[in-house]
């Protein structure tokens, strides 16, 4: 890590440029002890953390990663929801990165210990520790796997991360780094909870088949996008997890919770008055018999994943108000050519919205929202909706 990035004439250059970054690669840096990559690095990640990390964008001094590590931290958001999972006097976060979680962590917890192996991402992590006024979280430039093989915390977090090596082959944590599966029960004797961070792609049933001791997982999903898996080890959990679904909007939270081997069944109708669509971390899930009967909804068919009543209800997901229900054909079609604009979507339809929107001239947008779906009778069907 370069000190000098945290020089106040430096900063302010940071802060205050707003020209084209190919400008200033161009001219080159105007500090002759900072290199123009590591300036323009320091602009764009800056950028790049507005609205994912409000607090460290408005904090004055604050150093940054390379585009890499930023991509892989959390948000302010999914930390503090971690946070809210973990309790105790210590906590040992063993891939610490950037510092975001560790960071949130220090909220709740007595003493953070942040281990990094990256020489300076663990620097850049320490300087703004202190930054941002954290006296409580102690940062080390070694394994973290080791280091907690050694000693005994409340808590151990881990944000595996892919190799280089399994990119495109189906995810599996043993293909990440650290190999959690491997260490998992060695890092359990030396902690009360050891919470592993993944990424959504990774499948809940091959993750439940490398992982045991597994008595939570939490599906944590912001503005209706899947965002992260929390998988919560205990030393007395019978690998028969509860499934904790939350999703984040603008103006409210989802949740919605179930046992992962819950039994239910799902009833089934027609079109009625009113349309549900579940959440993101709903439909990562799976749970869409246990939507049905909790909530009292009909599903439109075993493999359409929207659900229907005649009375409207709170529902974790978007709600609409079914204006009109039309066979799929020339015909039916015609009737709404109107429409003009409208957001597509299709649920168990051969079609692509792609190419339904050019097959009936349909542009993206607007208050009109229309489902093209396989009803109980197996036969396709438009629903012509409005939000709720």
């Amino acid at each position: 890590m370069n000190t000098e990035l945290a020089n106040k004439k430096v900063q302010d250059f940071i802060k205050n440029y707003k020209d084209e970054l190919s400008s200033l690669a161009f001219k080159g840096s105007p500090f002759p002890e900072i290199d123009v990559q590591e300036l323009l690095q320091q602009i764009e990640s800056r950028r790049r953390v507005e609205h994912k990390l409000p607090s460290w964008f408005k904090t004055e001094g604050i150093i940054y990663p390379p585009k890499l590590n930023l991509e892989q931290t959390s948000s302010e958001i999914t930390a503090a929801y971690k946070a809210s999972l973990v309790e105790g006097k210590s906590l040992a976060d063993i891939t610490g990165g950037f510092g975001v979680d560790s960071y949130y962590f220090s909220e709740k917890i007595e003493k953070v210990y942040h281990f990094e192996t990256d020489e300076g991402l663990s620097q850049i992590a320490a300087q703004n520790f202190k930054i941002l006024g954290k006296k409580n979280i102690e940062c080390f430039s070694e394994d973290g796997v080791d280091a907690v093989l050694k000693e005994h915390y409340d808590v151990v977090y881990t944000d595996p991360s892919r190799r280089h090596t399994s990119k495109g082959k189906v995810f599996f944590l043993r293909d990440c780094e650290p190999n959690i599966p491997k260490y998992s029960l060695e890092i359990l004797n030396n902690c009360h909870r050891l919470v592993v961070k993944t990424s959504p792609m990774l499948d809940i049933s091959i993750g439940l088949e490398e992982l045991m001791h597994v008595s939570e997982i939490h599906i944590v999903a912001v503005n209706n996008e899947v965002k992260e898996l929390l998988w919560i080890l205990e030393k007395d959990a019978q690998n028969i997890p509860d499934i904790k679904t939350v999703n984040f909007t603008k103006d409210k939270i989802e949740e919605f919770n179930f046992s992962w081997h819950e039994q239910a069944y799902a009833s089934f109708d027609l079109a009625a008055k009113y349309l549900y669509e579940p959440n993101a971390a709903i439909f990562k899930s799976g749970a869409f018999d246990i939507i049905s009967e909790q909530f009292s909804v009909s599903k439109m068919h075993r493999n359409t994943h929207l659900y229907t009543s005649e009375s409207l209800i709170n529902f974790p997901g978007r709600r609409f108000i079914i204006e009109r229900i039309i066979p799929y054909s020339k015909a039916g079609m015609k009737t709404i050519s109107y429409i003009r604009k409208a957001n597509i979507s299709i649920r168990n339809f051969q079609e692509s919205v792609n190419t339904l929107r050019k097959k009936w001239n349909i542009s993206d947008g607007g208050d009109i929202y229309i489902f093209f779906v396989t009803n109980m009778e197996d036969k396709k069907e438009v629903l012509v909706c409005s939000k709720i």
